[in-house]
């Protein structure tokens, strides 16, 4: 029989979402056990670098942050998932500054700055462009001091547990092969998106979609997978990683030219550079694609920005920069999109429960409906802590578990060598099929050869394969939804469809088993 580990909570992520959530169980003496699969420090959170958004100005800025959350999201943001975000986000950071939180300050006021799409400046920054990290150095720093928070590093979750339609808790997996059950009087997926999904990506190689493929598997309701954001800006250098080139850049004055050197943004949006990220980042493919098909090169263009020092400003890029021979001051950075961010997730109301009993879900991995079609840049950070907050404060209400029988042990399987292989067809089809543009014939396509790819993966107890039957499972997510939703709308872009249809599809996208609805949140 395999072990069984007895907690009140288990949180399965580390990011700013799940360690905001575990000190908040965590406040009335319960036990919580947070589970990640590397390293505490490696998380979506800790690469986090354009900042975070926040009204600290008064009422008049709450709704103004409002509507720029409602204006990107492109006619589909659930309206009281956003207010929830803007009203209870300056409670949360004001947290974050109470337990030492080191943001950025001009004059010993806290610098504010303005990103796409804000109608003012309201972005806070930590260290330049290491906010993510500031803010989950201080949020591991509050939870390991405290000692019913059980940090469990180096282990991958490999499914959820269920008993009579309930989760009770998670099969887990250490890098030895050991197995062990967790049970909870309650589960929270804190798990982060899915950006190694696609072949082009600025997520680092832990996001494979793990709690929205364990949700689906498990059953729960998944809604908004066609919204997949990519970020305008990424590095495109031969042989180098898709570097993120931040927001805060465009919103620092910088420029986007095309091959012959013309800023082109016009063309596109009276916002320009700061225009919605899914415009910007359509804008730069069209800029970049010859007449015969080939790739141009399109450009980031700071050389005009005098009145700060860039490398200050920037200390992390202007690092990575360097040591490929550019810099902010001196050259064109050549730039291309890349997947960012994940919209769609696991479907749950604005306190974090799932359509199964037991289970919860917040940040990325969760799906709120408060992007709608596009997030607001900066949002996503303030959305782990207001979202993981809240879920914490509702978990604390499920009842203890009930006698349960002994669990089943899983049978482990040989590491297999072609995982691999399997995992780089799905980022190349996504991204050739299931991408920035879209239409019926390659999202056919992609479903054709996905289905293929599936019949090639083996069950198995293996990190590696396991990462990849996810990340599977998440791309025929994506593409199942992009295929029903026949309009283009925020981040998801048919040419088959180029225009928003609100008369079809006002609505959510909700997967459920055999089946996808478009339903109001």
């Amino acid at each position: 029989m395999p072990e069984v580990h007895e907690t009140d909570f288990i949180i399965v992520g580390a990011g700013v979402a799940g360690l905001r959530a575990a000190i908040g169980l965590a406040s009335d003496r319960a036990r919580v056990l947070v589970v990640t699969k590397e390293a505490l420090a490696e998380s979506n959170t800790w690469y986090a670098q354009g900042g975070i958004a926040v009204a600290l100005s008064g009422d008049e800025d709450v709704a103004l942050h409002l509507d720029d959350t409602v204006n990107a999201g492109d006619g589909l943001v659930n309206r009281e998932a956003a207010r929830v975000l803007v009203e209870e986000g300056p409670l949360r950071v004001d947290e974050l500054l109470r337990w030492g939180t080191d943001f950025d300050r001009e004059g010993g006021r806290l610098m504010l700055t303005r990103e796409g799409a804000h109608s003012r400046n309201r972005i806070l920054h930590a260290h330049g462009d290491a906010t993510g990290a500031e803010i989950a150095r201080s949020l591991l720093r509050h939870a390991r001091a405290i000692p019913h928070i059980t940090l469990l590093e180096w282990t991958t979750t490999v499914s959820l547990d269920l008993h009579d339609g309930a989760v009770t808790g998670v099969t887990l997996v250490d890098r030895e092969g050991r197995i062990t059950h967790a049970r909870a009087r309650a589960v929270l997926l804190a798990s982060g998106g899915a950006g190694q999904v696609y072949s082009d990506t600025t997520n680092p190689a832990v996001t494979t979609g793990d709690g929205i493929a364990m949700a689906w598997s498990a059953g729960a309701e998944i809604s908004d997978m066609e919204f997949y954001q990519f970020h305008p800006t990424a590095l495109s250098l031969p042989g180098v990683q898709r570097f993120l080139l931040s927001e805060a850049l465009r919103g620092e004055g910088a420029w986007l030219r095309n091959s012959c050197g013309e800023r082109f943004m016009e063309r596109y949006h009276p916002l320009l550079e700061l225009a919605p990220r899914d415009i910007v980042a359509r804008a730069i493919t069209r800029e970049g694609m010859g007449p015969a098909g080939e790739q141009l090169p399109v450009f980031l263009d700071m050389r005009h920005v005098t009145k700060i020092d860039l490398v200050a400003r920037f200390p992390g890029i202007s690092r990575f920069l360097a040591e490929h021979g550019l810099q902010l001051r001196r050259d064109l950075i050549p730039v291309r999109p890349a997947a960012h961010y994940l919209m769609g997730g696991i479907r749950t109301d604005v306190s974090g429960r799932t359509s199964l009993p037991r289970l919860y879900a917040a940040g990325e991995a969760a799906c709120t409906g408060v992007h709608g079609a596009n997030r607001l840049a900066s949002n996503s950070l303030l959305e782990g802590l207001v979202f993981g907050a809240r879920a914490a404060e509702v978990m604390r209400d499920e009842s203890p578990l009930p006698q349960l029988p002994p669990p089943e042990a899983p049978q482990p399987s040989p590491t297999q060598d072609h995982f691999a292989v399997l995992r780089q067809r799905i980022e190349r089809v996504m991204w050739e099929k299931a991408g920035l543009l879209r239409d019926a014939e390659g999202l056919r396509a992609a479903q054709a050869e996905l289905a293929e790819i599936g019949r090639a993966i083996p069950v198995t107890l293996d990190r590696a394969g396991i990462e990849v039957r996810n990340l599977h499972t998440c791309g025929d997510l994506i593409v199942a939804a992009a295929l029903a939703r026949e309009e283009s709308r925020g981040a998801h872009f048919r040419n088959d469809f180029p225009r928003r249809d609100d008369a079809r599809f006002p609505k959510h996208s909700v997967q459920r088993r055999d089946s996808i609805a478009f339903e109001n949140f």
